[in-house]
């Protein structure tokens, strides 16, 4: 089931799945939850399987564009298509007509997979290079 979690900050588990989309540091993780609290663009949104929280989606809405600011499964719950799902949902109940996120190597293919079109950004850190994933939503007719 597909949930807000602006309630739920607080929350270990809410903390922890942030934890896996951002720097394991406790002030990375902080910062991201207050930027949630704060910003009137910025929402999280979690899906539960058996009401259990398995996954987040933390985006920042700009008009019909959304940003997929984190992003994270449960270790245990991986490779079960929640991430998929998650950003699924959040395409359907924000329906924006484009969704953008920034990601690195390591899961730049996971976007590709589910029809981002990716570009490489270079290395924006020393050693690191990131891409932009973008995803145009087609119109029903």
């Amino acid at each position: 089931m597909f949930i807000s979690l602006q309630d739920r900050l607080e929350d270990p588990i809410v903390q922890e799945l942030i934890e896996y989309a951002t720097l394991p540091e406790l002030e990375y993780v902080l910062a991201a939850l207050k930027e949630y609290k704060e910003q009137d663009s910025m929402t999280l949104y979690g899906f539960e399987d058996e009401e259990q929280l398995v996954a987040l989606i933390g985006i920042e809405k700009h008009n019909q564009e959304v940003q997929i600011k984190h992003l994270a499964v449960l270790p245990e719950n991986r490779l079960k298509g929640y991430g998929r799902g998650i950003i699924s949902e959040m395409i359907s109940s924000v329906k924006p007509e484009v969704v953008t996120a920034e990601t690195d190597e390591e899961a730049v293919d996971f976007y590709r997979n589910i029809g981002f079109i990716v570009y490489s950004l270079g290395e924006k850190y020393p050693g690191v290079e990131r891409f932009r994933c973008v995803f145009e939503i087609e119109e029903e007719e």
